[in-house]
């Protein structure tokens, strides 16, 4: 059999400081691949050689498509590409968005688990909102093992937390202890292979940027009355999924939580222009009516000053509305 030589690791905010205290203390004879994403800007530069400087004996290079897959190496995953492995080599794909970033941690996990199962180890660190979740999930579902920075231990505790919700977790493990675990799990045999679920292999067809029509999303997904920030598509609901997510026709797609959080900017941002466009039409009606009192039309001066004022309290009222989004009240707990 096999041993655990694929691992996968995934972080957003509060991740570096974990993936650097994971990497300077693994040994320079790993017989382990590494395989990390950290959500970058597209055009971010700084983090690779942040990384290697960090990364004690083992090599670090950013990943580049069709790069063999070789232990004791770092593959770090290339800006405004989804880092994907397939049996033998990493490939880079242009598919949509997932939670609004590319690379994706969910997308990288699912790749290992389709082409890899018992043999990954998957590791999601500190972060916001849900990303790596499902990632992590699909791993398990392939027989994975699935590793957590201990929410306790992480700057932002969100991703693990919602990791621990969406399935059942092996390891809940600080950062500083989480380099001598895995030396040591990659030495462990792999278990049984598990038949692959057909979701996952579509999920990272999508993200390889293949074509997704109707007839294709159907099969993992209902669609519900939700549109796609990004594009404007209907959304559908993908089955039976942990956790609760969203993709639309083109393919972005989103968790629960990362979808509400960007209607959340979209409603301030509609806020705004209604305030603006409400503001101006009272300033409009305003210009009116003292139009009309200047050509002795007193009766429509009146009916415009009337309206103006109707106008500035509708925008004094979408202004607190804005006010409150910004800075929403905080809810005391019940006795």
């Amino acid at each position: 059999m096999s041993h655990r030589d694929i691992i996968v690791i995934g972080g957003s905010a509060g991740a570096t400081q974990p993936l650097k205290q994971i990497l300077s203390r693994l040994p320079a004879d790993l017989p382990a691949a590494i395989f990390v994403v950290l959500h970058i800007p597209a055009q971010g530069i700084g983090i690779l050689s942040t990384v290697a400087s960090s990364a004690g004996p083992l090599p670090v290079r950013q990943a580049e498509n069709g790069m063999k897959i070789e232990p004791g190496h770092v593959y770090l995953g290339a800006p405004d590409h989804h880092l994907l492995l397939a049996e033998n080599h990493v490939f880079l794909g242009r598919g949509p968005r997932e939670n609004m970033v590319r690379p994706a941690i969910d997308a990288l996990f699912r790749s290992a688990a389709l082409h890899h199962g018992p043999r990954v180890i998957g590791v999601l660190l500190s972060g916001l909102l849900s990303d790596g979740a499902a990632g992590l999930n699909a791993i398990k579902r392939c027989g994975g093992m699935t590793v957590v920075q201990d929410p306790a231990d992480a700057i932002s505790d969100e991703m693990p937390r919602r990791a621990m919700e969406a399935t059942t977790i092996d390891l809940c493990v600080p950062g500083a202890g989480m380099g001598d675990v895995l030396s040591d799990l990659v030495r462990e045999q792999a278990g049984a292979a598990l038949p692959i679920p057909p979701e996952i292999r579509l999920e990272v067809e999508i993200a390889a940027g293949d074509r997704i029509g109707s007839d294709k999303l159907v099969s993992m997904a209902q669609p519900v009355a939700l549109t796609c920030p990004a594009c404007g598509g209907v959304m559908s609901e993908v089955k039976e999924a942990r956790p609760l997510r969203f993709r639309c026709q083109v393919g972005h797609a989103y968790t629960a939580d990362a979808l509400a959080k960007e209607q959340e900017g979209r409603v301030d941002e509609a806020l705004r222009v209604a305030l603006r466009i409400i503001e101006e039409r009272a300033e409009l009606v305003h210009r009116m009516a003292a139009d009309g009192r200047r050509s002795g039309r007193p009766a429509i001066a009146e009916m415009y000053e009337a309206r103006a004022a109707e106008y500035r309290e509708y925008a004094d009222m979408i202004r607190r509305v804005v006010l409150q989004s910004l800075d929403p009240p905080v809810r005391k707990p019940e006795a």
